[in-house]
C-alpha cells in the first residue's frame, strides 16, 4: 500500500516502485512484460518484440512453453469482479502474457518468415540462415554496445547446449569471449529439442533461435560427449573457464518390484526417443506414472503415437488403445499446468488421481501385464512437505503392456571422474554450488541450469545461464559487471485508456480441435492470437507502471477520490489509526517532524492490487491534488 495526505506522506520509495510492475518483478530475467503488452495494444509490434527479446535469448520459445511466472503475478488477476448489485463474483483473470509474447515474436522475431525461408537441415541446424537472423544478431549486439568493457576473446567451454548453456554462451559472446558449447546430442537446445514434444514446440522455431545465438559468435559442437570424446581435464586445461550446464536428463526410478526389465521406460527417455526418431514400442495400453508436466508430455505423446500408428495401419490392430496417467495427487493438487490437464482430458488421457504404484506385474515371459496401485490418502503433511500416507487395504491393478515412470529427473555427472575430482558434491550427482556466483569448489568451474537450482522453469534456466556468464566475466577479467537500473518518473497530463478496457474478459488462445491434433504427432496444439485478438487482450493490461500520485499539500480531504473509485481501492483514515511500519514512521517524521500530533493528520490508503488505473480519481479531484505518473525501469550492464 502507498499513502498520501496533507503535510504527511512523501513519494513512495524506489523499492516500492520496483515491485509496482509485478510482472517484471516476477520474471527471473526481469523482462518488461508490461512494456511489450502495452506496445501490442498500441500496434507497435516490432517494439514489442525488441522489448521481449532484450533480456531473453529464447523469447520465441518462451512465447510457447514458458511457465509464465509473470502471469501468476499479474495484477489484473487480483482485481475483484462484481455483479450489477456490487456483490463480489470472483477475481478477474491475468493477462495472457505468454501468448502475447508469442504474437510479438511471430510478427517480428526470427520465425516471422515461413519455415521454408530457412535454408538448411533444421534437424542438424546446419546450413545458411536467412538475412533475418543476421539482422536480429546485429540488433542484439547494438543493444549492449558500450555498456561494459569487453574481454579479449578468451575461450570458455560450456558443457550442455540446453537453454542454460546457450544463454550463458549468448551473453559470453556479447561480452567479448569465445564460447564453445559441447553437447552429446546431434542437435542443440537440450531438453527443448529432445524433451519438449513437437506439438508444443515446433523444431524450426528452435532452429531459428539457435541460429541467432550462433551468429553472435557462439560455436556449438554437437555429438561430442564430455568424458568420452573429450575429457573435462582437457577442457579445463585448454579453456579459461568451464560452465557445467548438463541439465537433469536422466529419469528417476521408484524402486518397486517389476520396474527393471523391458517395456518400462523413463519419461524423459521416451520423449527423447520420440524426438530423435529412435524406434520404441509402447504397445497399445500404457500407464504413465506421475502428475507433472513431463508426465503429461509423455501421456499426450503416446496418445498421438497410438492414434497416428492406427491411422496408418490398413488392418487396424485389435482394441482401441488406452493411456492412463496415475498420480499420487488429487486433481486439485496435481503439479501439471491446468491447460495440460484440460487438453490431456480432451485428447483421451485417462486420469487416475490419488493412487501410488506398488508393483509392476509381469507374466512368466517377462512381459508387463499391469501396474498395481494403493490408495493415497495424503500427499503432503501440515507443513506442505512431501509425506504420502497410503491405505494398504485399498488397492487396484490397471492392465497395461507398457509402464512409463515420469516421477523426477537427475543429472549424470559421470564425466567428473576425469578432471573433476576437486568438484565437491552435496549428494551424488549434485555439485556443491556458491549460490551467489554459481561457482563450484573447483577453480574456474561454474554451473548453470538444473545443476544450479534443481529442475525449474525454462526461464529460470535462462536466468542462471546469464548469471553464470557474469561470474565467468568477473573470474577471467577481474572486473565486476553489475546491473544498473535506469528509472524514470513521468507525469502524464493526457493519460487515457482504451474504451471499456476494464470490462474486457480474457481472450482464449485459439487451439486445434482434438481430432486435428491426432492427425500427426507434430501437429501444433496452440495456434496463438491473430492481430485483432492480440490487441484486444493486450488492451486489458492495467499498465501497472502508471499510478495515481497524491500531493498532500493540495489535498482538501473531500473524499471525492474514494467515492468515485470503481474498485474501492482508496480509503481516507486518520493517521492515528494507522499502524506505522519503520518506513512509514520515517516518512511521517520527515513530513511532519518528530512528535507531530497524529490526530490532526489524515492519510489516503491505496490498495495497488485493486487499482485499475482508470484515472477517475484525477478527474474528480477539485483541488488538482492527484496526477497520473508513469514509472519505467530497464536494466543495463556496466563494469565497475
Amino acid at each position: 500500500m502507498s499513502a498520501a495526505a496533507p503535510l504527511c506522506v512523501a513519494a513512495p520509495s524506489e523499492g516500492y516502485h520496483r515491485e509496482l510492475i509485478s510482472c517484471q518483478a516476477a520474471c527471473p530475467v526481469h523482462t518488461d512484460a508490461r512494456g511489450y503488452v502495452r506496445a501490442i495494444a498500441e500496434g507497435r509490434f516490432r517494439d514489442a518484440y525488441l522489448i521481449a527479446r532484450g533480456p531473453n535469448p529464447f523469447a520465441s520459445i518462451c512465447g510457447r512453453i514458458c511457465g509464465a511466472p509473470c502471469e501468476a503475478a499479474c495484477r489484473r488477476g487480483k482485481v475483484p469482479r462484481v455483479d450489477a448489485d456490487g456483490r463480489f463474483v470472483a477475481n478477474d483473470r491475468p493477462i495472457a502474457i505468454r501468448a502475447l509474447k508469442r504474437f510479438a515474436c511471430e510478427h517480428s522475431g526470427p520465425e516471422r518468415r515461413p519455415a521454408d525461408d530457412v535454408i538448411g537441415d533444421l534437424q542438424s541446424f546446419d546450413g545458411h540462415v536467412s538475412a533475418d537472423v543476421d539482422e536480429l544478431a546485429a540488433l542484439v549486439r547494438a543493444g549492449v554496445a558500450g555498456q561494459f568493457a569487453k574481454a579479449h576473446g578468451e575461450p570458455v567451454a560450456i558443457i550442455g547446449a540446453g537453454p542454460a548453456g546457450l544463454s550463458a554462451a549468448h551473453d559470453l559472446a556479447l561480452m567479448g569471449f569465445r564460447p564453445v558449447v559441447f553437447d552429446s546430442e546431434q542437435t542443440p537446445a537440450g531438453m527443448l529439442a529432445v524433451g519438449v514434444p513437437a506439438y508444443r514446440m515446433p523444431r524450426e522455431i528452435i532452429a531459428r533461435e539457435v541460429a541467432v545465438i550462433e551468429r553472435l559468435g557462439v560455436e556449438i559442437r554437437c555429438g561430442v560427449t564430455v568424458g568420452k570424446d573429450v575429457s573435462l581435464a582437457a577442457l579445463r586445461r585448454d579453456y579459461a573457464a568451464v560452465i557445467l550446464a548438463v541439465g537433469a536428463k536422466s529419469s528417476r526410478g521408484l524402486g518397486i518390484p517389476g520396474e527393471q526389465g523391458p517395456y518400462v521406460y523413463g519419461g524423459v527417455d521416451l520423449l527423447r526417443a520420440v524426438a530423435v526418431g529412435e524406434p520404441i514400442d509402447v504397445g497399445r495400453d500404457v500407464v504413465v506414472i506421475g502428475g507433472g508436466n513431463v508426465a503429461y508430455d509423455v501421456a499426450r505423446t503416446v496418445v498421438r503415437q497410438i492414434a497416428y500408428d492406427a491411422a496408418r495401419t490398413v488392418v487396424r490392430m485389435p482394441g482401441t488403445g488406452r493411456v492412463t496417467l496415475a498420480s499420487l495427487e488429487t486433481l486439485e493438487e496435481m503439479p501439471a499446468d491446468t491447460l495440460e490437464i484440460l487438453e490431456g482430458d480432451e485428447e483421451g488421457v485417462v486420469r487416475l488421481n490419488g493412487w501410488g504404484p506398488t508393483e509392476i506385474h509381469r507374466d512368466s515371459s517377462g512381459a508387463v501385464t499391469g501396474v498395481e496401485f494403493r490408495r493415497c490418502l495424503q500427499v503432503y503433511d501440515a507443513d506442505r512437505r512431501f509425506a504420502p500416507v497410503f491405505d494398504d487395504n485399498d488397492r487396484c491393478t490397471i492392465p497395461c503392456t507398457t509402464a512409463v515412470l515420469a516421477v523426477g529427473q537427475a543429472p549424470n555427472l559421470s564425466f567428473l571422474s576425469d578432471g573433476g575430482q576437486d568438484i565437491e558434491q552435496l549428494r551424488p550427482g549434485w555439485p556443491k554450488v556458491d549460490r551467489a556466483t554459481l561457482s563450484t569448489t573447483a577453480r574456474g568451474v561454474f554451473v548453470a541450469g538444473d545443476l544450479a537450482h534443481g529442475t525449474r522453469l525454462l526461464i529460470d534456466a535462462v536466468a542462471s545461464g546469464k548469471a553464470a556468464a557474469r561470474s565467468v566475466y568477473r573470474f577471467i577479467t577481474g572486473r565486476q559487471i553489475e546491473a544498473e537500473a535506469v528509472v524514470s518518473h513521468i507525469r502524464l497530463d493526457r493519460y487515457q485508456r482504451e474504451r471499456g478496457y476494464e470490462a474486457i474478459r480474457r481472450t482464449a488462445v485459439a487451439v486445434a480441435e482434438p481430432h486435428e491434433r491426432m492427425q500427426h504427432p507434430g501437429h501444433e496444439v496452440e495456434l496463438g492470437f491473430d492481430r485483432a485478438a492480440a490487441m484486444r487482450e493486450a488492451s486489458r493490461c492495467l499498465d501497472c507502471g502508471v499510478t495515481p500520485v497524491f500531493d498532500g499539500n493540495r489535498c482538501v480531504l473531500c473524499g471525492g477520490c474514494a467515492d468515485v473509485c470503481p474498485t474501492k481501492c482508496l480509503k481516507l483514515a486518520p493517521l492515528s489509526e494507522i499502524r506505522l511500519t519503520d518506513e512509514l514512521d520515517a516518512l511521517v517524521d520527515a513530513s511532519l517532524g518528530p512528535g507531530a500530533d497524529l490526530e490532526q493528520n489524515s492519510v489516503i490508503l491505496k490498495d495497488e492490487d485493486r487499482c485499475i488505473r482508470c484515472a477517475l480519481c484525477v478527474e474528480r479531484c477539485p483541488a488538482d491534488a492527484i496526477a497520473m505518473e508513469r514509472f519505467t525501469m530497464c536494466t543495463t550492464w556496466r563494469t565497475a
